[in-house]
């Protein structure tokens, strides 16, 4: 992965024109059916952008597209980098400085994630409230222009009241929680998922909190959504397999597409932040 995003952002503009994204959404395991949610889509695959790599992971389509959504121009990165896959925490973010060398200041992360909590079952969503990160990295690690960012308020949970009544309205009861990233690509064994519960887990993944706090530091609103595809280790009747993840990843993408344009209603009605 290269670190010149600016020659990654001229390529894109090439495809995708020079006008602004409101808001970047990156897509978990799964979830790619989302872009069938855009008007007036464009494609460009990850391996024709300067620095970037084909996707490996099976459910992550290695896409960068842009539309419309909810009336804002949106950028969809249809599949990301893991740390398991043997990226650094950085490189694993790498969609977001792109996002920014394109003019985006808001991000939506979604992710397929095991339910933990116990009123969290597969096809729920979950609205990310905070995270423990678990990882072992930080994609900030080797910074040195003011590498200490406040993480206090990174996800903008003032979204949720207005986003779970709209939620409910498309029949959906979305709930809140903290989610946990671990490393993998093992699943968690049973005694982790119960270490996890102990320390204020309500899901678990192994993504998403790179991005979300390489966002923060460049300045980004971060939002996040989880779609519980199973229930956790020790908690799941059966062998938990990765198959069985991107199969409720399809199911929830169609819903996912309503929850994306749902939440940018309420972010346009949203007052802005104060900077920080």
């Amino acid at each position: 992965m290269t670190a010149d995003f600016d020659q990654a952002a001229r390529r894109v503009r090439r495809d995708f024109g020079d006008e602004p994204f409101d808001l970047a959404v990156v897509l978990g395991s799964g979830l790619g059916n989302l872009t069938q949610s855009l008007t007036t889509p464009l494609s460009l695959a990850y391996a024709e952008i300067p620095g970037f790599r084909p996707t490996r992971v099976a459910g992550h389509g290695g896409r960068l597209w842009s539309g419309l959504l909810g009336g804002w121009r949106v950028l969809v990165f249809e599949g990301r980098f893991h740390v398991y896959e043997g990226y650094s925490a950085a490189q694993a973010a790498c969609p977001v400085p792109l996002a920014a060398a394109l003019g985006c200041r808001r991000l939506l992360l979604t992710n397929a994630a095991g339910g933990v909590r116990d009123d969290l079952r597969p096809g729920d969503f979950m609205f990310i409230s905070d995270h423990l990160n678990l990882l072992g990295d930080n994609p900030l690690r080797g910074v040195t222009d003011q590498p200490f960012v406040d993480l206090s308020h990174l996800y903008r949970t003032d979204l949720f009241p207005a986003l779970r009544a709209q939620a409910a309205a498309l029949g959906c009861e979305l709930r809140e929680g903290v989610l946990a990233a671990l490393c993998g690509p093992s699943y968690e064994t049973p005694a982790e998922i119960r270490m996890i519960a102990r320390l204020g887990g309500d899901a678990v993944s192994m993504s998403t909190v790179p991005e979300a706090i390489l966002a923060r530091y460049l300045g980004f609103e971060v939002a996040g959504l989880s779609l519980i595809a199973n229930r956790a280790a020790g908690l799941h009747q059966g062998r938990l397999t990765h198959e069985e993840v991107l199969a409720e990843g399809r199911r929830g993408a169609a819903l996912l597409g309503d929850l994306a344009a749902a939440l940018i209603r309420c972010w346009q009605a949203a007052p802005p932040l104060a900077a920080s």
